[in-house]
């Protein structure tokens, strides 16, 4: 079986995730307390014991999904699977730099260093409440597109997340992405409901960050990975440092091509798909995008125990 290894986004992040696996696994654990040094603070005891507002803070959560993501990767190396029984390496948004750590592109010092400055950039970059985001459901990428231009009216609205055949995210100013809703229910969408984000991301108000990330980005070493990464704005494979860090500038404003990624995979004969951290999100959208590819979704030892039954 050709194997893929994915690695999940916002909105997976809950209390206690990754708890189990530091408590089973010394590297697991590791990955934690290097994670806390790189930040210079406890960020493990906000995800293990903390208020979920509070980790739902995107400079808390992006960090902490991908301390989740590594973690889950260390336990399963513990046990005699590698990064590299994989084909390719992908990540929703922030998980595309949990993908490139685990593939060993990025330090894992570095990985949580960015993804705090790239959370609170995409904080600051637009005031809350000038922007949002909202999922239509029932609607291919192509209407999505089309609406989202609609409901612009010199405003944002992008089509943001290409998540899977019958779910898109359309992102950009509150009252063009309100538009966007009211559109989609006149043109047959089974429902399209606001989300409870804090910025709208992945579209053309996030220039601000895209431009911190920039420089961000030029400030650390990025190595070939181990595994080619399935990049969110090409929907194909990468491997060459200058292109991964040109593209995780572009990934800020640009739309996360989801669908298309999962179906170049399969195109490249992957069958299996293993989900690494927290929550089963993508593998849901795995099975919605193709049927044949068997999903996987590791973060806990129980996961990793049924691996080996």
């Amino acid at each position: 079986m050709t194997r893929a290894f994915v690695f999940p986004g916002q909105g997976a992040q809950t209390i206690g995730m990754g708890k189990a696996l530091a408590e089973a696994y010394p590297a697991a654990k590791a990955i934690f307390d290097e994670v806390d040094e790189a930040l210079g603070e406890k960020l493990s005891a906000l995800i293990w014991d903390g208020e979920i507002e509070a980790l739902t803070l995107t400079q808390n959560a992006q960090p902490a999904l991908m301390a989740t993501s590594l973690a889950a990767l260390r336990a399963l190396e513990s046990e005699g699977y590698a990064v590299t029984d994989a084909a390719f390496v992908a990540g929703h948004s922030l998980g595309e730099y949990s993908a490139l750590a685990a593939a060993g592109s990025l330090s894992i010092g570095d990985t949580a260093r960015l993804l705090r400055i790239r959370g609170e950039a995409m904080q600051k970059a637009v005031p809350v409440g000038v922007g949002a985001m909202a999922a239509l459901l029932g609607l291919d990428f192509k209407a999505v597109k089309e609406i989202a231009k609609e409901a612009a009216q010199g405003q944002v609205c992008q089509a943001a997340n290409d998540n899977d055949p019958g779910q898109v995210v359309v992102s950009g100013h509150k009252e063009a992405v309100e538009r966007a809703v009211e559109i989609a229910k006149g043109k047959g969408a089974k429902r399209a409901v606001l989300l409870p984000v804090s910025a709208p991301f992945h579209c053309a108000l996030m220039r601000p960050a895209a431009d911190v990330m920039a420089e961000a980005l030029d400030n650390v070493d990025i190595h070939v990975p181990s595994v080619p990464l399935v990049a969110n704005v090409r929907a194909a494979a990468v491997t060459d440092p200058a292109t991964i860090r040109s593209l995780l500038v572009e990934q800020v404003t640009g739309s996360v091509r989801w669908r298309e990624s999962v179906g170049y995979m399969a195109a490249q004969g992957v069958t299996e798909i293993w989900e690494i951290g927290a929550g089963k999100a993508l593998s849901g959208m795995v099975r919605r995008i193709d049927k044949s590819i068997a999903c996987t979704a590791i973060g806990t030892p129980e996961d990793i125990a049924k691996l080996k039954e």
